[in-house]
C-alpha cells in the first residue's frame, strides 16, 4: 500500500466514524493547483469501498456566471477571490439543507461553466450518514466557515502549486507562458489574499502537507 493510499484510508476512517445525526459536510481546502479536485474524488472511492455513502460535489458547478466572475476584470486576483464562486448558493442550498435540521435536499450544481447557464433544478436528497465533500479553494471565507463540519487543508509550496496548475491549465490558456502569467498573477495571487485575510491553513481541522501527491503527509489531525 503507498503513502497516498494510508493516507487516505486514515481520513476515510475518521470521516466514516462520525455519527452527528446529519449528513457530514467535508471541505477540501488548499491553494489552486495544489490537486484538491483529484484528492476529494480519490478519499471518495476509499469511503465507498468501505462501505459507507459519500458524494463529491464538483465546485466547478457553483461557480458565478461570468457576468459576476469577471467584473471586478479578467486578470484581477481580488476578483477572483470575491467572485469567482457562488458561495452564498452553497451555503444556503447544499450546507445549510446537509446540516442540523436541514431537510438533507442539496443542490448538485447551480451553474453551468460551458453554457454560463444558471442551474436551478439539480438536486439530490442525501441520507442521514452521507459524507459529502466539496473541493474549492477559499471555502473557509468568512460566514461559510462555520458551516463544515471538517475541513482537509493540502498545503504545499507555493512554487509547486504554480508548476501544477501550469501543467494543467497550459492547453486551456494558450500555452504554458500565459497560464504561468495567469496562475501567479490572478489565481494564486487571490490565494495569496486568502491566506493573509482568513488563515485557512491554521483554521482546518486536518491539514495535510501536499507537496508530493503520491507521498501526502499528516500535519495536523
Amino acid at each position: 500500500m503507498s503513502a497516498r493510499d494510508d493516507v487516505l484510508g486514515l481520513l476515510a476512517g475518521r470521516l466514516v466514524a462520525h455519527d452527528q445525526g446529519h449528513p457530514l459536510r467535508v471541505g477540501v481546502d488548499g491553494p489552486c493547483g495544489v490537486g484538491k479536485s483529484t484528492f476529494a474524488a480519490e478519499l471518495v472511492r476509499v469511503i465507498t469501498a468501505r462501505g459507507a455513502d459519500a458524494v463529491h460535489l464538483d465546485s466547478d458547478g457553483f461557480h458565478h456566471p461570468q457576468t459576476v466572475r469577471y467584473r471586478q476584470g479578467r486578470d484581477s486576483a481580488r476578483g477572483y477571490y470575491e467572485d469567482a464562486y457562488d458561495f452564498d448558493a452553497l451555503a444556503e442550498r447544499v450546507l445549510r439543507p446537509l446540516g442540523p435540521g436541514g431537510s438533507r435536499r442539496y443542490a448538485t450544481a447551480v451553474h453551468e461553466m460551458a453554457s454560463d447557464a444558471v442551474i436551478t433544478d439539480a438536486y439530490a436528497v442525501a441520507g442521514s450518514r452521507t459524507i459529502v465533500v466539496f473541493d474549492c479553494t477559499f471555502l473557509q471565507r468568512g460566514a461559510l466557515r462555520a458551516l463544515w463540519d471538517e475541513v482537509i487543508y493540502l498545503d504545499a509550496a507555493r512554487e509547486t502549486a504554480l508548476a501544477r496548475g501550469v501543467a494543467r491549465d497550459a492547453g486551456r490558456l494558450g500555452g504554458a507562458a500565459a497560464a504561468a502569467a495567469a496562475h501567479d498573477g490572478r489565481y494564486l495571487a487571490a490565494c495569496d489574499l486568502y491566506l493573509a485575510e482568513e488563515r485557512p491553513l491554521e483554521r482546518a481541522s486536518i491539514v495535510i502537507a501536499h507537496d508530493d501527491p503520491a507521498a501526502p503527509r499528516v500535519v495536523r489531525w
